[in-house]
């Protein structure tokens, strides 16, 4: 079994023991072709294991602090699906260009108070970013959350990530310093050119 089917494994069996965030239940996985239908309104592809995060696991509802936003349709709870979650940021980015969406930067989880963790599907590593909108400024509501998606669920499935009030040993994670994004200003830089 591959590192990746290891974890996919794991995420499957802490899916199944968590009641997802406004919903009775976990919803079952999104049909094999919602990646391909996703993938064409949005105008980049998913990174590999978002899609079989979708595909293999659930339609969201699992994962850190709210879990995993709906991949193409909302559910009951109101919670937005991503693909229309990442069309209105980039759409609201165009009408207001102090505060661009970075292209292909797509919001999975809703954290509260209008942040969103959010996949850079233009990495290799499927890098995770933490948007936090009450900064004063654009250029400081980017942060790197986890560098890989990988290494972001483990921090989930092992209790270390930043948002749990204890981590693995009981340590307090709160207010753990994460690192700006760097690369915010070029990749906002052809939205911002008339």
């Amino acid at each position: 079994m591959t590192e990746i089917e290891q974890l996919l494994t794991r995420v499957a069996a802490q899916a199944r023991t968590s009641r997802p965030w406004g919903r009775p239940s976990l919803p079952g996985p999104v049909d094999p072709a919602a990646p391909t239908r996703a993938e064409a309104a949005l105008g980049f592809p998913l990174p590999p294991l978002l899609a079989s995060l979708y595909s293999r696991i659930a339609d969201g509802g699992f994962g850190p602090e709210y879990g995993l936003l709906p991949l193409l349709d909302s559910p009951p709870s109101g919670e937005p699906a991503a693909v229309a979650q990442y069309l209105a940021n980039r759409d609201e980015g165009r009408r207001d260009p102090d505060w661009p969406w970075p292209e292909g930067v797509l919001p999975i989880s809703h954290r509260g108070c209008g942040m969103y963790a959010c996949v850079d599907c233009g990495t290799p590593e499927a890098t995770v970013l933490l948007y936090e909108p009450n900064a004063d400024e654009a250029d400081h509501a980017w942060y790197v959350d986890a560098p890989s998606l990988t290494d972001w669920l483990r921090a989930w499935l092992d209790g270390t990530g930043w948002y749990e009030e204890n981590g693995e040993n009981g340590e307090n994670n709160d207010g753990m310093d994460l690192e700006p994004w760097s690369d915010f200003r070029s990749r906002t830089a052809l939205s911002r050119t008339p």
